[in-house]
């Protein structure tokens, strides 16, 4: 058996960094609260508790004073930093930089549609931590849609501005700006370039992993592709790797593999989410390694 694990795969540089601020502020103080999954990884966080992480809800963040508290990656809506300001919380913000450039958009857009009675509208997963930063720049008044079905909640005689969730797939946003289109000019018989903006907001490291996905998917016979359920960005790269190789299994650590999957002379992709860690797919690789005659192909 031949095995590979994708370079590309692992780590984005917002969850890398929003780790080494954890990492580093544990060494120091032994423990530090986060509001929310530091990761969409169960794995990860788990290791992360044993070093003194502890992952806080927002409920609990209003009961906390005089402490320190992590934001994560995905950024957070503005009333978190005005209950800190009030509870004499230190904030440690990892917030992504690509999600605060986006957050900054958004608000802009969402002030200037304001005095024309227009909509901001967000293609992503309702109740996902980036969404909620997002929408908190809208005073929570921004459109989330995530299918076809949702566009039923954006009035199309209004201006409409159209932004991304930054791990969404591409695809999707550009068929959701497609349906949007196609809606304004059934509503007003032509589409008014002033009346409706959409803006790919999707992270390029993000995005630039579907094409790198689909090229490792077709080179191997079987994909695992390693990542947590929650991730809304390991959902959309499994389905990119699903597409190009039906051999392709979503699996959350080494104990969901089914050997029955593969054979000796298989060659065998082991690939991730921006949210999964190099180690556990290392971890697939070396339980791969006991069960069969290895080649890896990375060494």
């Amino acid at each position: 058996m031949k095995i590979e694990i994708d370079e590309n795969s692992g780590y984005c540089f917002g969850v890398e960094f929003a780790i080494k601020m954890a990492e580093e502020e544990m060494e120091e103080s032994g423990q530090l609260f986060c509001l929310g999954d530091i990761v969409h990884n169960d794995l990860e966080v788990s290791r992360l508790y044993d070093k003194g992480l502890r992952i806080i809800s927002r409920k609990q963040l209003k009961d906390l004073k005089d402490c320190k508290v992590l934001i994560r990656a995905h950024g957070e809506p503005p009333e978190t930093y005005e209950l800190a300001l009030k509870n004499n919380i230190e904030l440690i913000d990892a917030s992504c930089p690509v999600v605060l450039k986006l957050q900054n958009r958004v608000k802009h857009a969402y002030d200037s549609l304001e005095k024309k009675e227009g909509q901001v509208v967000i293609y992503g997963k309702p109740g996902h931590a980036e969404v909620i930063g997002l929408t908190g720049q809208t005073q929570n008044n921004a459109i989330i849609v995530t299918e076809e079905a949702d566009l039923d909640k954006i009035d199309f005689k209004r201006p409409i501005t159209l932004f991304s969730q930054t791990t969404k797939s591409t695809k999707g946003f550009y068929k959701i700006r497609e349906l949007i289109s196609e809606k304004i000019k059934k509503v007003k018989g032509d589409l008014v370039e002033q009346e409706f903006t959409a803006n790919d907001s999707i992270c390029r490291q993000v995005s630039n992993r579907e094409p790198k996905m689909e090229f490792f998917s077709k080179k191997h016979d079987v994909i695992l592709f390693v990542s947590g359920k929650k991730s809304s960005n390991g959902k959309a790269l499994h389905s990119v790797c699903k597409n190009f190789n039906e051999r392709s299994y979503f699996i959350q650590d080494e104990n969901e593999i089914d050997l029955e999957w593969m054979s000796g002379d298989d060659s065998v992709g082991i690939c991730g989410a921006t949210s999964t860690p190099m180690w556990l797919m290392e971890r697939v690789a070396k339980f791969l390694n006991d069960k069969f005659s290895v080649s890896l192909l990375n060494e």
